[in-house]
């Protein structure tokens, strides 16, 4: 007999797959020392890829394959999709709010606060995906993806930069980082840097990508006419062609997180995609769900808990408090009193973001058993 699995049930691997993503994307972001952190748990500095670049454009992958489960059976029923389209407007104006909130903490000081960020670009890359796989017929997603990447990829090879010269893949000089400080002005780009942003407005294009790569996989998941081992396959192929691509055009196209290269979108795609194969076979296919459940528990509640957790992770900073006569922040206090005593410094700094995972698994697990679940 054929393995079956009706389309309309929530897959259970895709929760799954969301809840580690987030999970992992709080651990790498609260290291206990910002001066010690393992090299897996880093971002690559430019070009390059680490286990730490792979997080958010893991997390695109997901939303739009949550937008084909959300949207596809609504989207068969209704002949006229302006209702869907106000749904989707609201949903991307409050995460991309949520996102200059967090930037605005604590001083709200709005003339110098970052307007790109990693909500504000979940809510532009979710909002595009979900106009595109609401108005565009499936052969027209893959010709759309495969436009936004050639067409970033001229731009950034081809286009001479003002007061550079020639086009280039730099840092501070490249086409996009340009563009940044040239609409944004400096006064509202990543503090750590003031001349480009990571989150940039041109690599929203190829980010936009990333999210369609995860329509497109949601699409087969979603077929009914396919078997489970036939979805399997197909997404497991899918995901090693791109990745094998990926790799090639990134030996003249960097793959580089913070430009988001049209090979970074193939790499990194093509590993959600093999991941999340794996992930639905073994557990929706195969049925292997004793380990699931604190995935789940992270995955139900994803945006609530980033957003949460970046907050008190902010405040933690800001609040003060006395240690051995010298003010220092409560996140400090914490960590010299409880970590660093007891650990090598990389091994403190890595034990602090796993105790802030933890932390925050318990007040979720509170929320789970309750059917707490705030949808943004």
């Amino acid at each position: 007999m054929q393995n079956t699995i009706k389309p309309n049930k929530r897959l259970l691997s895709l929760d799954v797959f969301r809840g580690a993503t987030v999970a992992a994307m709080i651990l790498v972001n609260n290291p206990g020392d910002w001066g010690h952190i393992y090299a897996p748990l880093e971002h690559s500095e430019w070009n390059g890829c680490t286990p730490t670049d792979l997080i958010f454009p893991f997390f695109l992958f997901i939303v739009g394959v949550s937008i084909v489960f959300a949207l596809d059976a609504k989207k068969k029923i209704l002949e006229n999709h302006l209702s869907l389209t106000r749904i989707i407007l609201k949903r991307t104006v409050i995460l991309f709010c949520l996102g200059l909130l967090m930037s605005l903490q604590p001083y709200f000081d709005f003339a110098t606060v970052r307007i790109p960020g990693v909500l504000q670009r979940i809510a532009l890359v979710y909002l595009a995906s979900a106009l595109i796989f609401l108005y565009a017929i499936p052969q027209n997603i893959f010709k759309i993806f495969i436009v936004l990447l050639s067409s970033y990829w001229l731009m950034m090879i081809l286009i001479p930069v003002p007061g550079f010269g020639a086009a280039n893949l730099e840092m501070e000089s490249n086409l996009g980082a340009w563009l940044d400080r040239t609409l944004l002005t400096e006064n509202h780009l990543w503090i750590l840097s003031k001349t480009w942003d990571p989150e940039g407005i041109l690599g929203t294009l190829p980010s936009i990508a990333s999210g369609l790569f995860g329509v497109m996989m949601g699409s087969i998941l979603r077929t009914e006419s396919r078997t489970a081992d036939n979805k399997v396959a197909w997404l497991f192929a899918f995901g090693f062609i791109a990745f094998l691509l990926g790799l090639t055009w990134g030996l003249f196209f960097p793959i580089n997180k913070s430009l988001w290269t049209s090979s970074f979108v193939l790499y990194s795609g093509g590993l959600a995609s093999m991941g999340l194969a794996l992930c639905y076979w073994l557990i929706d296919v195969k049925g292997f769900t004793k380990f699931t459940k604190p995935f789940v528990i992270y995955g139900v509640n994803a945006i609530t808990v980033y957003f949460v957790s970046g907050i008190v992770a902010r405040s933690m900073n800001l609040l003060k408090t006395t240690l051995n006569g010298q003010e220092v922040s409560w996140k400090n206090f914490l960590y010299e009193q409880f970590f660093t005593p007891y650990f090598s410094p990389n091994n403190a700094s890595v034990a602090w973001a796993i105790s802030f995972v933890l932390i925050w698994y318990i007040i979720l697990w509170a929320m789970f058993k309750r059917n707490i679940v705030i949808k943004v």
